[in-house]
Formats: structure tokens, sequence, C-alpha cells
């Protein structure tokens, strides 16, 4: 199984200054290819204490410097919020700095403060996405950018370097509505899982997106990627204690960033199912909803963890996991415990699970 270690860089209540969390995020991705993880990955937010990670690039950039090994995973780069031809180019480059060790995960974007800060129109971000796919997909392809569509209009430029690779087979992108899936499937793009909803739910729709690449590629789709918040003690009583003092206060901070109970995202097209969502916030209250999320996470003893990551991975059939283990401005010490004891006694767990081809391997030869 595949095994990746994503970086959080959150500063709720601004407690801490943010070089200090900046300092401890970058300690532990440093910390990540000695750990024996297979990958790195940061994700991209904007103008909140909820992640302040303005540029994945640019941190995998960082972390490409100091290893030999590791993929370097972006989950996501919010596709909307960028030039697709400026995004190909980062993307072009760190391939080339990195050895080809990129795996692109990308997204359509949730949070309306970062959409109204970009002053963009958050109704627009499903075609835009659409529409920015195709066009970096095809120019990390050919390295040729060039696109007349709805909204993005590219003349013909190429990309320099030229791509070291193609992309297709280690792209993924994070989806919630099902609308979106047929667009992954469309341009053969994998799902990267950060689990939302109830587990029978996500298993039928990831079954769904399945069915609907194989009708559309006659091929069978990569395996997904799951994302897990983790907390993990030798002590049982501790872990029941880190997963009430840091991920149901992760998942807290979620729903106030996202604005889950916000039922006016109903009337935001490509945003439905974010209405139905509020009502279910508002019918339980936002406690209930945030230990809802919390418990889709993982906590507890290593034999624990490693037992419920195997069994989330298996419930649909994922590549492997990536796990975040420093999150709503937990210190150093809880943080460093955390990721330790997990590659000591989780890891090795993992890593002796076969779950098939590894996370971005390319396309077989011939396909397009």
């Amino acid at each position: 199984m595949h095994v990746g270690m994503g970086t959080f860089f959150q500063n709720p209540q601004r407690v801490r200054s943010d070089g200090d969390i900046w300092r401890q995020g970058l300690e532990l991705a440093g910390s990540a290819e000695s750990l024996g993880f297979d990958s790195v990955w940061g994700a991209e937010h904007h103008f909140t204490d909820y992640h302040m990670c303005p540029n994945v690039a640019q941190f995998l950039t960082w972390v490409a410097a100091r290893t030999t090994r590791v993929q370097l995973g972006s989950m996501v780069m919010v596709l909307p919020w960028h030039d697709p031809v400026r995004l190909a180019e980062e993307v072009s480059v760190l391939d080339h700095m990195s050895g080809g060790r990129v795996v692109l995960g990308v997204g359509r974007g949730l949070g309306r403060h970062e959409f109204d800060g970009f002053r963009l129109n958050m109704g627009e971000s499903r075609p835009r996405f659409a529409e920015h796919l195709e066009a970096i997909l095809e120019g990390l392809d050919t390295g040729v950018m060039e696109y007349d569509g709805e909204l993005y209009h590219q003349p013909r430029v190429e990309l320099r370097p030229a791509p070291l690779a193609s992309f297709r087979g280690r792209a993924y992108a994070s989806a919630i509505s099902p609308g979106t899936f047929e667009i992954l499937a469309r341009h053969r793009v994998g799902m990267l899982i950060i689990a939302q909803k109830p587990w029978e739910t996500i298993e039928a729709e990831v079954a769904a997106y399945r069915e609907t690449y194989r009708e559309l590629n006659g091929e069978e789709p990569p395996k997904p990627i799951l994302v897990s918040w983790v907390a993990v003690d030798d002590d049982p009583a501790t872990a029941d204690e880190m997963f009430e003092r840091w991920i149901v206060a992760y998942c807290e901070s979620a729903m106030l960033h996202y604005r889950f109970d916000d039922g006016g995202l109903a009337d935001i097209p490509g945003y439905e199912y974010y209405g139905k969502l509020a009502e279910r916030v508002a019918k339980h209250g936002r406690d209930h909803f945030n230990r809802f999320l919390a418990s889709l996470q993982v906590w507890g003893t290593p034999s624990a963890v490693a037992e419920q990551l195997i069994e989330n991975v298996r419930r649909i059939d994922a590549a492997g996991v990536v796990g975040i283990f420093n999150y709503a401005g937990m210190p150093d010490d809880v943080a460093r415990g955390n990721i330790g004891l997990f590659a000591e006694k989780v890891l090795p767990a993992l890593k002796a699970v076969d779950t098939g081809p590894a996370v971005g391997a390319a396309l077989a030869v011939g396909a397009s």
C-alpha cells in the first residue's frame, strides 16, 4: 500500500506565529522520506487561519530539494483560481526538478471567502474547472497550451521547459459532488477521497465513478487515494483525548472555513449538494455534524489505527492513504509523537498490504 504524509499549516486563533506554524510543517515534511513515507502532499488555501499554503508548487519544490525518493502530491491545486498556462509551467518545472516525482491533484474549490478574495464568480467553478483541467492535461501531454472554450481562451504557446512526461495516470481530483465525477472520468483522472459523507455513500459514489469511467474509456480507472486525519498513541485513553482535542477541533475549523451550515450555497450553480448538507446541519446541529466528520477520521492505538485504515482503503479499493498528522494548532511535541509513532508501528503494517498498481503509475502504452 502506498502511504503518504500530508502537511497542514493551520493556525487557529493565531495563538502561535505563522512562522512557527510553517517551521513545524517544514520540519515534519522534511522527515517524511527518512521515516519511510512514499509521498509528501500539500493543500492550497488562501486568506485565513484554516490553512496557510497559497502556493503548493513552491512548498513541494522545497520538499523536492531535500528528498530523492518520495513523490510530491498536491491535494489540491484549485484550478479556477489559476491561470492554466502558469500552473502548467509550474508543474512542468517541479517535475523536472524532482526527476518526475509529481502527482498532480486538482480540485474546483469550495471556500466562498477564497473565491471572493480572487474576485471570481463561484458559480462558474464547475465549467471553469472542466476547461482548465482539459487544457492543462493536454498541455502537459503535448507541450503546447491552446484552448478556445466558453470561459478560457488561450492562444497557442509552447510550455518551456517541455513537460518531462505525461500526467495521464498520475492526475487525481478531489470531488464531492456527483456532477464532477463525469468530468474526471472523461479526462481519465483518478479520485482523491477526503471523507465527508457516510461510508456507504462514498462507496456508492466511487462505484458510480468507476462505471462511468469504464463506459467512457473501456478500461479500469486508477484506484483512488484516501486522505485521513490521524491521531495515534500507545495508550487508548490518550488517543481518545487526541481525538477530542485535535480531530474534533480540526472538523470545527473545516465547518467554519467551508460554511457547511450556509444554506445559500444551494443557490450557487454547481454547489447544490451543499444546500442539502446545510439542511442536515440545521436539523441536527453543528456539533453533531462536526462529530460526524470527526468519526470518519482515524484514531486509537497503533494496531487500531492500522486496522481502521486498512478497512477504509478496502471499502473503496484504494491504492493507498495520505495521513495528516499536524493540525488544529497541535504543538510540536504532540505532532512529532503522532507522526513518529505512526511511522514506527503503523506504517509497516500498511505497507505490507498489497493494493495493486502504484500510485501515479503511467497509463498503458498506447493509451491516449
